[in-house]
């Protein structure tokens, strides 16, 4: 598998930006090298239970002046069922889902806005302090 980019933001607030080729949504761990590591450099292990969210990203910076959009545009195509997650820090994510289940560990969420940085982001559910479905 081809190295990806992901931004993993850890329950406790930490953050670790760098490239994985095994993060599957069904196993416990995965590795990561830091983005600013060595390309030969073997990563560091994340335990998924430690985490919050795991971006996957077009690049590491984003646009930090991008406010981005927390709706769906009136004829905008989507995939999946459209939905809005708070985590327990009070952050909101509104996108699409294909699979929810409150009783798995986690599910992907595909932002609404198409001008997001994250193409996908793996949230753990246990992170999520509030879900609703959208109309």
């Amino acid at each position: 598998m081809e190295p990806v980019k992901v931004i993993m933001r850890f329950a406790n607030g930490r953050l670790i930006k760098g490239y994985t080729r095994d993060f599957y949504p069904n196993k416990p761990l995965f590795r990561v090298r830091p983005a600013d590591a060595d390309p030969t450099d073997a990563g560091v292990e994340v335990f998924v239970k430690e985490l919050k969210a795991v971006f996957f990203v077009k690049d590491f910076t984003g646009n930090p002046e991008y406010n981005e959009r927390k709706d769906f545009a009136g004829n905008q195509q989507s995939v999946g069922r459209k939905m809005e997650v708070t985590f327990s820090d009070g952050e909101v994510l509104v996108g699409t889902t294909m699979g929810h289940d409150p009783k798995r560990p986690g599910f992907f969420l595909y932002p609404a806005d198409p001008e997001s940085n994250a193409l996908r982001v793996f949230i753990i559910s246990a992170a999520v302090s509030s879900f609703r479905y959208l109309k």
